[in-house]
């Protein structure tokens, strides 16, 4: 029987400082090894911070200001001292970390995914596939080759950011490659309890369909942080407060333990791999409970052109 120690952590970042942000969750990551943690989730761009700004400006102010090229002066780039760092920090450790940054590739941002293995080794690095709304005027897309699970010292996992579990094909290819454990990041500190509310619908609901274990964490703006937003946007305090869901879900849908809602800290679990298959012994979304020629448009990666093309075809998907 497999059990994993997990935790989702809710942090503040170091606004406009990678180099601080990253020495922060290097701190974390071997505070939460001494506690016998395995596996750890960090928030959505929380190297070096969430683009806040990008959602309280418009794009006028956005183009003529200074708050893009100061998060694209601070992103990490990948391979980088910022990324060697983290995982130096997971081997040292001994812990599998999934962490989310704003990359910069040339001239370009990102919205990434980076998963490292116990022994620090980067497994995965996936692009957020389409930014959402205000995001678009800060970010690039990803494409859909991130879209998969990938074997782990603690098992086999995928990864999401945000409103990408509002997108029923993508959760599905995750669920089609086996994960065990899905990684969920939001931004947190953002757009009020409505969206913590529908956070928690989304994870939920993923980790009942999936069958697979939900670590989601979210990020955390102080006092003295929204101040500063403010400060540098002429924002009020509403879109960057609130909107926290730190939490462990369990296959069934069902929370495990308290969800952190404020403030920093982490959620911690033990991540039974026995529920999984108690859970798909009922209804596997990914196997006796769905129609095995939708599954293999999923899971062979076929082009999208290509996919419109065969489902065009008369009987294309015929039972």
């Amino acid at each position: 029987m497999t059990i994993i120690k997990a935790a989702a952590v809710q942090i503040s970042p170091v606004l406009y400082s990678r180099e601080a942000t990253v020495d922060k969750v290097v701190r974390k990551i071997r505070e939460l090894g001494l506690k016998g943690v395995q596996f750890a989730t960090f928030p959505e761009t929380v190297m070096p911070y969430y683009p806040y700004f990008s959602a309280v400006q418009t794009p006028i102010q956005i183009l003529g200001g200074t708050e893009f090229l100061k998060l694209l002066d601070q992103a990490v780039t990948v391979p980088s001292a910022a990324t060697d760092a983290i995982g130096d920090a997971a081997r040292e450790a001994g812990m599998v970390v999934s962490i989310g940054v704003n990359e910069r590739d040339g001239g370009t941002l990102y919205n990434t995914q980076l998963l490292f293995d116990a022994d620090g080794t980067l497994i995965q690095r996936r692009r957020k596939i389409s930014p959402t709304h205000f995001e678009k005027m800060v970010w690039g897309q990803g494409d859909g080759s991130g879209l998969r699970a990938v074997d782990s010292a603690v098992g086999r996992i995928g990864q999401l950011a945000c409103y990408e579990h509002n997108n029923p094909l993508a959760r599905y290819a995750m669920m089609a490659d086996g994960e065990q454990i899905h990684s969920s990041m939001y931004p947190g500190s953002a757009f009020g309890e409505p969206f913590a509310q529908r956070m928690e619908i989304n994870i939920r609901q993923h980790a009942m369909e999936s069958g697979a274990f939900v670590v989601n964490a979210t990020a955390w703006l102080d006092a003295d942080q929204q101040a500063q937003i403010m400060k540098d946007t002429g924002c009020d305090i509403g879109p960057i407060s609130g909107g926290s869901f730190t939490a462990i879900v369990a296959p069934d849908g069902m929370l495990i333990g308290e969800p952190l809602r404020s403030g920093e800290g982490e959620v911690i679990a033990d991540l039974d791999f026995s529920l999984i298959d108690k859970r798909k012994m009922l209804m596997d979304a990914a196997g006796h409970y769905n129609r095995p020629e939708l599954l293999s448009l999923v899971i062979d990666r076929t082009p999208a052109a290509n996919v419109h093309e065969r489902v065009r075809q008369p009987g294309a998907l015929a039972s």
